[in-house]
């Protein structure tokens, strides 16, 4: 499998310096600060590029799982939330949320649901993420 690869640049201290985050694939930049990451200020964070790549790994894996088990999503879109606090006096990613909303003809909420924790459990990004005290799945079914 290919690698792939991401570049980041910060100048300066942590509280008044200020960086770049880039993909290797030329497809995304954005400036973040102390400000973007700690606080609400404008900008992306690492934690946002982490959301994204967890709910972009999420979607395909649970559409993937459900075509395994004879279901053809319409559609499968994951909304993910990325907390950051101080725990024992260290910023931790303590806790990932997935909202996912599909629309999957012919499958009962039982069999979406173990599906979709399947693909919570094994997406590569999920198992990237396993130290992540919890990670939150709320999957909707749209028939």
């Amino acid at each position: 499998m290919p690698v792939k690869n991401a570049n980041a640049v910060w100048n300066g201290d942590l509280k008044s310096g200020k960086g770049t985050m880039s993909l290797g694939s030329g497809t995304f930049e954005g400036a973040y600060t102390f400000a973007t990451r700690f606080e609400d200020a404008d900008g992306t964070n690492p934690e946002e590029l982490i959301g994204a790549a967890h709910a972009g790994c999420f979607s395909m894996a649970f559409s993937n799982e459900l075509a395994k088990a004879g279901f053809v999503p319409e559609s499968v879109e994951t909304h993910a939330e990325v907390t950051l606090e101080m725990i024992d006096g260290a910023p931790t990613i303590s806790t990932i949320s997935l909202k996912v909303n599909a629309q999957v003809p012919g499958i009962d909420d039982d069999k979406f649901q173990e599906i979709a924790e399947g693909a919570k459990k094994n997406c590569p990004v999920s198992r990237a993420l396993a130290s992540v005290n919890t990670i939150k799945l709320d999957a909707t079914l749209h028939n």
